[in-house]
């Protein structure tokens, strides 16, 4: 198997003031295509700083990220926009939909940025799996805040990304609300074989995934496949 991800020795500080504080400190691992993946630690363990890293958001003091087979380090910021646009997908915790677009032009803008052929046809096949295809026209201030990220979830497949990376999926939604959100965020990734990387601190929702990346202080504390 190929491997869609390879992190070497991440390391990250931020300085405040006169004062350093080591966010990562020599992470490493790395993921084959197809892969589910879950990060998990307690809040300040640099999960949501992996995350960015490996996605190319912020970049490392020390070690290196390999995504898709390109170095992170090597290209420049047009050039990881680029690489996301092209092989990544994102999904967040505050759900970032575009306020004055509706729940169809949410999920058609990465594929107009793509210029894929028939993107209204496509975002309303998505819609429908995620059960709103009735909702197509409404704007996210008029959908409840788990159809906000089930739009966000019909959003990140659209493009067919390589990897996406979802970080608190359900962090803002109530446990039922949250369940259908995983179970159609794992049945969509099972379709399409998309390598997913999942920061969360529902460690039901991280034993769904293939292996648990446990993180404490920065350091990695345990890196262990589960039984799904």
């Amino acid at each position: 198997m190929s491997k869609i991800l390879n992190v070497a020795n991440l390391g990250k500080t931020y300085t405040s003031g006169q004062k350093e504080l080591t966010v990562l400190e020599d992470v490493s691992f790395s993921l084959d295509a197809g892969e589910t993946f879950a990060i998990v630690g307690p809040s300040g363990s640099g999960k949501t700083t992996l995350l960015g890293l490996c996605a190319g958001l912020d970049r490392p003091d020390t070690g290196s990220v390999e995504l898709c087979g390109q170095n992170l380090g090597d290209l420049n910021e047009d050039g990881l926009a680029l690489l996301r646009n092209r092989e990544v997908g994102f999904i967040f915790q505050n759900f970032q939909l575009l306020p004055t677009l509706s729940a169809l032009e949410n999920v058609v803008v990465p594929l107009e940025l793509r210029g894929m052929k028939n993107p209204k046809h496509i975002g309303m096949e998505l819609l429908d799996r995620v059960g709103l295809k009735d909702r197509f026209h409404h704007y996210p201030s008029q959908l409840s805040g788990g159809e906000q990220q089930r739009v966000a979830l019909a959003r990140a497949f659209s493009a067919k990304p390589s990897i996406l990376f979802a970080d608190e999926p359900t962090g803002n939604l109530d446990q039922d609300t949250g369940d259908t959100v995983v179970k159609l965020l794992f049945e969509l990734n099972q379709d399409a074989g998309t390598t997913l990387v999942i920061v969360s601190h529902d460690l039901d929702l991280a034993n769904k995934t293939h292996r648990i990346l446990k993180l404490r202080g920065g350091k990695v504390l345990s890196d262990a496949k589960t039984m799904a």
